[in-house]
């Protein structure tokens, strides 16, 4: 099969001209890496991989140990929309192994395969929907506020403007890409969107949300505008997470669908779902990676906050969307706390090992939360037995660090060194003093 996908590859970089082709991957942290090869080196790369020097990645090898193969997935090729004309550039992600062939435990995409293998071995395929939220600005001055470029609201359809422009190119962008969007509109913050990509296979949005973020930026750079994927780039408003809608299917057939169940909730879905809830703390560093993600994930704004469960109440951590007409095929969970600046490879690793942790071990999912768990004081959750989220990045790591779960579905390598990273990026937040702090004591004391 690879080397029908190799031959069909090397087929079509020929009759479309491409010269040369971009090797993608991702560090640790989510951030998209690259390097060229020529049109020449192609097939080469296909069959032996091309070596480079993973000491210089985040995350990836010591310096002692730096040699690191990149083996692209010919699944993944695509050609990019913004070569030259009768030069053609193309981009395609890899694999990274080491140099004797094995996986490399620092890869984030390898994790994930490695999940969605072990699913597909218990008969299922993981499928996800991310619903990803982003701002426009216009390009800051270092020091400077962002600005937003309209004053727009939720769902608001205005004359044609900027945003609504640059939503729509990147929406053909990202269909060339063979990137299919669902939905796509204004949120509810000044200068805020939602895009909205339709359901596949986990690995392959994974693979999406990459290309998306990226895609973003550069539709937007090319109209001197600035997007960021900052979980919470302006006070006093909503900020932007990435909704992420989960489903299990054996088969053709849904296997979170119960036609006998009230809620059409299969057992399986039930115990997914509870796993999701016992060891959401637990993944929330990965789901949630930044300190700027923990300003996000307050009441008030439409976050979740509480480890809950809910049909349409948008104030717990897992939704269950009610299906269209009964679709059994529609039936799914939505997973409320991930924001847009995790690494996808990662966060989807964690959801998926702590739902099947859940079907494992025949998790007990607890009582629908039915009111608005906002409108609840501290006394009358702790009687309902509901907790909540990490409230800043440094709980969220105390509880990844004593989490079996975590340790065992990232693999050692990836667990320290996040760890590692995130304990630095929360030291320096600590010490560093804040306007809000000059504004609020300087004067004062």
């Amino acid at each position: 099969m690879r080397e029908q996908q190799c031959d069909y590859v090397l087929r079509t970089a020929a009759e479309r001209g491409v010269r040369m082709v971009r090797l993608w991957f991702t560090d640790v942290l989510g951030n998209l890496k690259s390097f060229a090869i020529s049109h020449n080196e192609l097939e080469n790369a296909l069959s032996d991989g091309m070596t480079f020097d993973g000491s210089s990645i985040d995350g990836f090898s010591r310096v002692q140990e730096a040699d690191v193969l990149a083996i692209p997935d010919p699944d993944t090729f695509q050609i990019l929309p913004w070569g030259d004309k009768g030069a053609a550039e193309a981009r395609v992600f890899c694999d990274i192994h080491h140099l004797d062939g094995t996986s490399f435990d620092g890869d984030p995409r390898q994790v994930l395969r490695r999940h969605v293998r072990a699913a597909r071995e218990r008969g299922f395929t993981f499928y996800i929907a991310p619903d990803i939220e982003f701002f426009y600005f216009n390009q800051p001055e270092p020091g400077e506020q962002p600005v937003p470029l309209d004053r727009g609201g939720y769902f608001d359809l205005t004359t044609r403007d900027v945003t609504g422009d640059l939503r729509k190119q990147t929406i053909r962008t990202l269909e060339q890409l063979g990137i299919p969007v669902e939905y796509s509109f204004h949120e509810d913050s000044p200068s805020q969107q939602e895009i909205d990509l339709r359901h596949d296979d986990a690995l392959t949005i994974a693979d999406s949300v990459m290309t998306f973020r990226l895609i973003v930026r550069e539709v937007a750079a090319s109209h001197g505008v600035y997007a960021t994927f900052m979980p919470k780039p302006l006070e006093g408003v909503q900020g932007s997470g990435m909704h992420t809608h989960l489903s299990l299917f054996a088969g053709d057939d849904n296997a979170f669908f119960d036609e006998n169940d009230p809620y059409n909730l299969s057992p399986l879905a039930k115990s997914f779902m509870a796993g999701l809830l016992r060891h959401a703390s637990e993944i929330t560093a990965i789901t949630n990676p930044t300190v700027n993600s923990y300003k996000r994930l307050v009441p008030g704004f439409e976050a979740p906050v509480h480890l809950s469960w809910a049909r349409n109440n948008r104030s717990g951590l897992i939704r269950v969307p009610i299906a269209k007409r009964g679709n059994p095929l529609a039936t799914r969970i939505e997973y409320r706390s991930p924001d847009p600046s995790c690494n996808p490879y990662l966060a989807f690793s964690v959801m998926l090992a702590a739902g099947m942790r859940g079907i494992e071990q025949g998790y007990e999912l607890p009582d629908e939360a039915g009111s608005n768990l906002f409108e609840l004081d501290d006394d009358a959750l702790n009687k309902l037995g509901i907790g909540q989220l990490p409230q800043s990045l440094s709980e969220a790591l105390r509880a990844m660090e004593e989490s079996e779960l975590v340790r065992e579905a990232l693999g050692e390598h990836i667990f320290e060194w996040f760890l590692r990273n995130k304990r630095r990026e929360w030291r320096d937040y600590k010490t560093h003093v804040s306007q809000f702090e000059i504004d609020r004591y300087l004067g004062v004391l």
